[in-house]
């Protein structure tokens, strides 16, 4: 027996001793799973952790940048919305993570425990940090002053240009309309000129001419226009206020297109005996490019492109500049003033009146001023820093600079009492025409008569009194109805003529009333009386 007690017992030693092995590594290998599963399980609640600090901060960061946003009225609802919202559903999402690791889940109900777990608030939360991310990165450059200020500067700088493009677009449709022929002008010149055709006899010139358009004892007026019923208004209100028509002379000056037109319109007014002559300004033959600056000027290649090249784009690029680009600054018709004792050799004295002015009361108090040896007796238009010789002309030049005064008092053109023998005596042509011809580049002054005007007549220019001449009718609104009563002459200087449709209503029946709606010529040119 023992024997075979001996043989078994080494046939199970193998096996014993395999058991025996297997109870020694599980032994050993159970503290090292615990250690595994508490690795693993605060690792977990490491996680979770981090996740909640990271949901807590971007709820603070949302719910700071949503209240700065109500706090400074920021125009993005849109944004101000979503960071609520965020702000609501992490605040939201925080609270289940806490009950969440609060609670035990073996006691809690399967399916509830299944739809909030843990793991699955984990990705809502990292979803809604990420979310809360982007819309903070997204509200940071409201927030940054220096980025916030260059963007309103941006703003600013677009708004001045679209408002810069917007005025001079304005300033030249404004142009448009002051400088256009409206149709009823157009139409009456086009029918006087007619009838001068079919009636050639009846309003030919006489001959010999009247010996008062030479007689210096009277009282002469130049009027140089193209405008037929501007020209038409002022004789007839220059007659209707006169103490003695018969007494004053009448010198129409036009072009050759409206001679006819100019002819016939004022030979069918009732002048109470005034006397008159029509002409046009080519009849001068003395006018011509050898010895007029201007009209040399004007056969000039690089003026004719600046005039009548000039495209729209062009023309808006400087509003101040826009209208110095009309043609009209070179018509001889407003350069004729420059000539008046050349005209009219014969004459002492002359007052010269634009066509856009209305004469109010008798005007021959004017040849009693003691012009005191001067040429030109003009109402002065200056007042603290305005209307000074530095707003006409260009100081930085040197022969400017020499010469006058930047400060020196302006002058109004429209009513001019002229000494023509002082004018002779001082040789204003000359000196007009030295000045025109170094300003043949435009880099004395912009074009226009007034700047030459200041310069030729600097020093030998008597100050009326201003309600001799009052100003702005045709851009001022603002002139007091006192001041337009007591002047003897209004100017309608400005774009808003009285013949426009973009006339001053307030100040249009200082006009109309010396226009003769019964006129024929005027009913059928559809003139609409006031």
């Amino acid at each position: 027996m023992a024997p075979a007690a001996g043989s078994a017992w080494r046939s199970a030693g193998p096996v014993a001793a395999l058991a025996l092995l297997v109870l020694l590594v599980l032994a050993a290998a159970a503290p090292a799973a615990a250690a595994g599963v508490s690795a693993a399980v605060n690792g977990d609640r490491l996680r979770a952790e981090q996740i909640r600090k990271q949901a807590s901060d971007a709820a603070a960061s949302a719910a700071a940048f949503a209240a700065a946003s109500r706090r400074l009225h920021l125009d993005r609802a849109r944004h101000l919305r979503l960071l609520s919202s965020l702000h609501r559903n992490l605040t939201n999402t925080l609270r289940s993570l806490s009950l969440a690791a609060d609670s035990d889940p073996s006691a809690s109900d399967p399916a509830a425990a299944n739809a909030s777990s843990p793991r699955q608030l984990d990705l809502q939360a990292k979803d809604l940090i990420r979310a809360a991310r982007a819309a903070i990165a997204e509200s940071k450059p409201l927030f940054d002053p220096q980025l916030k200020i260059q963007r309103l500067k941006d703003a600013i700088f677009a708004q001045n240009e679209l408002l810069a493009r917007a005025k001079k677009r304005g300033a030249f449709a404004s142009l448009i309309a002051a400088k256009s022929i409206p149709k009823p002008l157009h139409c009456l010149a086009v029918r006087l000129t007619a009838e001068r055709i079919a009636r050639p006899e009846q309003y030919a010139d006489p001959v010999p001419p009247p010996r008062a358009l030479e007689d210096p004892a009277l009282f002469h007026y130049a009027i140089f226009s193209d405008n037929v019923l501007a020209a038409s208004c002022v004789v007839r209100s220059a007659v209707a206020n006169s103490n003695d028509p018969s007494k004053h002379v009448f010198h129409v000056v036009t072009d050759r297109m409206n001679l006819g037109a100019m002819q016939v319109i004022i030979r069918r007014m009732d002048l109470k005996g005034a006397h008159y002559e029509v002409k046009a300004f080519e009849d001068y033959k003395f006018l011509n490019s050898s010895y007029v600056p201007v009209l040399r000027q004007l056969e000039s290649a690089n003026l004719q492109k600046f005039y009548f090249e000039n495209k729209l784009e062009n023309a808006t690029k400087d509003a101040s500049n826009m209208k110095f680009r009309n043609p009209k600054y070179l018509s001889m018709l407003n350069h004729l003033r420059f000539y008046l004792p050349e005209m009219y050799p014969k004459l002492h004295r002359i007052l010269f009146l634009d066509d856009d002015v209305v004469v109010q009361r008798d005007l021959t108090g004017l040849w009693k001023i003691d012009m005191d040896g001067k040429v030109n007796g003009a109402v002065e238009t200056c007042f603290g820093s305005f209307h000074r010789y530095w707003q006409y002309m260009n100081f930085s030049h040197p022969l400017i600079k020499a010469k006058f005064s930047p400060n020196a008092c302006g002058w109004a053109y429209g009513m001019n009492f002229f000494d023509l023998d002082s004018w002779r005596r001082e040789k204003c042509t000359e000196q007009y025409h030295y000045w025109q011809n170094q300003n043949e580049n435009r880099t004395l002054w912009k074009l226009g008569t007034l700047p030459p005007g200041l310069i030729t007549f600097y020093s030998t220019t008597k100050p009326l009194d201003k309600s001799w001449h009052v100003l702005g009718l045709g851009y001022n609104p603002s002139i007091s109805m006192e001041e337009i009563r007591n002047a003897a002459v209004v100017h309608f200087n400005g774009n808003m003529k009285p013949w426009l449709d973009i006339g001053m209503n307030q100040f249009r029946h200082l006009w109309t009333k010396y226009v003769d709606y019964d006129d024929e010529y005027i009913r059928q040119c559809n003139f609409a009386p006031p």
